[in-house]
């Protein structure tokens, strides 16, 4: 009777040692699996931090272009400005020029003028005149000839005053178009000048913005990579325990708490069970999906967000039963989650808990109901709600489903 009993006994311990093995091997598998999932994530935040500061190279470039023809369009400013003054200097030579020469003609026709008023009043000069007074014939034609070339140089020199006052009028005139033309072609390089540094402001805003979005990428990628440092230090001790556990052939040791972990202290609604044998896993009153599968920017989620107001510090329940593959912390990332493989074959995901929250371990199993966590904001999170995922077998990230589908 005895043997008997010490072979039952012993049969207990291997199942429970190949049981123990068997979870710690499927967690083991599901470690590796979320590194192999982080690394895909790396590599193509890798490549889209390549494009990113791609695109940040050639903005670069751009704005480099942009300063290039800034400081062209400066430099003809300043050609302009020269011009300009130069002939800014010409017009005012002009009009005093042509000053001088209003007042030449003025004053030549002021004394032409007064010539022919003293001859006036000497009375209408004739032939007879020039005749009478002259001595001789010599002295008649010279006096006459003296006075009609003097009247004929009157009127000369006051047409001659009279073209070069015009030839100056003209030139000033010719002058200030051509500063017109410099000073409209000037604003003009100007107003390009203008459109240009707001271009540069822009493009400027726009290298600002890729160099966030470069960090950005670059703590995410940072981010996974002490993740998967993480997940690397979990395979490895889980790697030890399985060690252990083959090594120690006496040891009944069990795989974690169980279902120790008691009913949930919240009000789990095991009545509304969805086709997929799942309940919400979140309290009646918290229940509303505050996020979907898309974030509202377009940004793929692959989950879904329970957010409600008051929901921070609620219980989060298994939605079915299931065995616990894992329970960790993640800098960043998830936080504090947990993953349960589940009888139907699908898998659920539960992150952002509260720290010290988690009541169950890697290997347990859980019933339907059974709180597990409580909503927090630890990780990769801007306030207090519950992020949850359902993937399909073999639950890996890039196994995401809509966990509308199988909800409630």
């Amino acid at each position: 009777m005895k043997k008997v009993v010490f072979k039952i006994l012993g049969i207990v311990i291997v199942a429970t040692m190949l049981l123990q093995t068997v979870a710690i091997a499927a967690s083991t598998s599901e470690l590796k699996s979320e590194k192999s999932d982080n690394q895909e994530k790396i590599n193509d935040a890798k490549d889209e931090l390549s494009d990113v500061q791609e695109q940040k190279s050639n903005t670069q470039e751009e704005i480099n272009n942009l300063d290039s023809q800034i400081a062209d369009y400066e430099s003809q400013i300043n050609e302009l400005d020269t011009k300009i003054a130069d002939l800014n200097t010409q017009i005012e030579e002009s009009q005093k020029k042509l000053d001088e020469a209003q007042a030449q003609y003025d004053e030549n026709k002021k004394l032409a003028e007064e010539r022919l008023v003293t001859m006036q009043e000497s009375g209408d000069t004739s032939y007879l005149d020039f005749i009478l007074s002259s001595d001789s014939v010599t002295d008649l034609i010279s006096s006459y000839y003296l006075a009609t070339e003097l009247a004929q140089a009157d009127t000369e020199l006051l047409d001659g005053l009279e073209e070069e006052r015009q030839a100056v009028e003209e030139a000033k005139t010719e002058l200030e178009n051509n500063k017109a033309e410099l000073d409209n072609s000037r604003t003009s390089k100007e107003s390009a000048t203008a459109q240009l540094q707001v271009l540069k402001e822009e493009k400027n805003t726009e290298v600002a913005k890729l160099s966030e979005d470069e960090k950005t990428i670059q703590a995410q990628i940072d981010e996974l990579t002490e993740a998967n440092k993480t997940i690397d230090q979990q395979i490895k001790e889980a790697e030890a325990r399985i060690a252990a556990a083959n090594k120690n052939n006496g040891s009944s040791g069990g795989s974690g708490s169980g279902a120790s972990a008691g009913a949930p202290s919240g009000s789990a609604n095991l009545g509304n069970v969805s086709s997929s044998g799942f309940i919400m896993p979140v309290p009646a009153a918290y229940d509303t999906i505050t996020t979907g599968m898309y974030y509202s920017s377009g940004a793929y989620h692959g989950a879904v967000d329970f957010g409600s107001g008051g929901i921070n510090g609620q219980p989060i329940f298994a939605v079915a039963d299931g065995t616990v593959i894992i329970s960790t912390r993640v800098r960043g990332s998830y936080g504090n989650y947990i993953i349960i493989r589940h009888d139907n074959g699908l898998y659920t995901l539960y992150a952002h808990g509260q720290d010290g929250s988690r009541t169950v371990e890697s290997g347990d199993r859980v019933s339907q109901g059974q709180q597990i966590m409580r909503v927090g904001s630890t990780g990769n999170s801007t306030g207090p709600h519950l992020h949850f995922e359902v993937r399909t077998s073999p639950g890996n990230y890039s196994n995401r489903v809509n966990p509308r589908n199988h909800l409630p």
